[in-house]
């Protein structure tokens, strides 16, 4: 019988697949691994599928410590599953420094750990497309094996790419352990909650002036079976998660009821830095640049190796709009009289 670790289970994605886990029968152990103290969301994650509130046991550590590699030695674990990333220094504790050492070191210790622990016989990595970065040079469909035409601007995708080089290092030192990295693209859903989602509940969108990237969304639930076929089946390699087809900002915008409001490009930032202020969150440098120059991923590799197919882009993300309905009823009467003043005063100018 298997034992599972899971990083990161104070957040949703790490309780859910840490839960899911929990009631597999292929696997007799789950522990969980947190930073911060509280269970909230795993308890409620344990709570939605009916699970005993003991069955992951969880553990609070630093990753950045010695202390996992003593944890994955002493339950002798057989597969870790590295979820814990922060994918935004707004809003964490330290600002950038604290989010690049739980990401980078965290990870590269986590794996020195795994590299030290010789019943381990499976890692499963949460990356990011964010690894491909985005500018004007891009091509127009990313493969896995596509390198990124500049370096990032935003923190979060230099971390994954320090991440990444720390998986190709450990493939190399533990070659008979099978390592999986997971490389998604923004989650939605009903039950989504992150920056990208608030985003487009802003009631007014800022956008780019002359630009309407291509997207791609992932569904949560999609995310989560994907996560938890890498930990009971074997699929060693780099995958990209993503929602087959695309949007355009401007269909998802239109789809969530809002209205689009272009702006200069050195003006997202503003705008979204006076969202903020609003209490809508904040766009991190990723996002900007993702909504400057989109960015689309290949997926057939992830379809052939795992035999499922997440729903589309736009499925998935209609799930999310959706969830949030009234909402988006009524952002949609918004953008309609907002139409409707701006036809009216030119009909004005040109009357006049």
């Amino acid at each position: 019988m298997t034992t599972v670790v899971v990083t990161g289970v104070g957040r949703y994605l790490g309780a859910h697949v840490a839960a899911r886990l929990s009631a597999d029968p292929g696997v007799a152990r789950v522990i969980g691994v947190e930073s911060a103290p509280g269970a909230a969301e795993l308890s409620a994650a344990l709570a939605e599928i009916g699970a005993p509130p003991d069955s992951v046991e969880l553990v609070h550590t630093e990753l950045r410590t010695g202390t996992v590699a003593a944890l994955i030695a002493d339950v002798r674990a057989d597969i870790v599953v590295h979820l814990a990333l922060v994918t935004s220094a707004e809003g964490h504790q330290g600002g950038r420094a604290a989010m690049k050492e739980q990401n980078a070191i965290g990870t590269m210790q986590l794996l020195a750990a795994c590299q030290q622990a010789p019943t381990i016989r499976k890692v499963v990595v949460r990356s990011s497309t964010a690894a491909y970065g985005a500018s004007f040079r891009d091509p127009a469909v990313f493969t896995e094996d596509t390198e990124p035409r500049e370096v990032p601007r935003g923190g979060f995708a230099r971390d994954i790419l320090d991440i990444e080089g720390y998986v190709r290092g450990f493939r190399r030192r533990r070659p008979d352990v099978a390592a999986t990295v997971l490389r998604f693209v923004p989650f939605v859903g009903r039950r989504a909650d992150t920056r990208l989602t608030r985003y487009f509940a802003l009631p007014v969108v800022p956008t780019v002036l002359g630009r309407d990237p291509r997207l791609q969304f992932i569904h949560l639930d999609d995310a989560l079976e994907i996560l938890h076929r890498s930990v009971t089946e074997d699929h060693p390699g780099t995958y990209n998660v993503a929602g087959p087809g695309v949007l355009l900002l401007s269909q998802a915008i239109r789809r969530a009821g809002r209205l689009g409001v272009p702006v200069l490009e050195p003006g997202l930032a503003g705008a979204a830095a006076i969202a903020k202020s609003l209490g809508f969150g904040g766009l991190s440098l990723d996002q900007v640049d993702l909504f400057v120059h989109g960015r689309v991923v290949d997926t057939a590799r992830l379809a052939k190796e795992y035999g499922f197919t997440p729903r589309s882009t736009a499925d998935a993300f209609d799930d999310f709009v959706r969830a949030h309905e009234l909402g988006a009823v009524l952002g949609r009467h918004r953008v309609a009289a907002a139409e409707r003043a701006i036809l009216d005063a030119i009909r004005r100018v040109r009357g006049g």
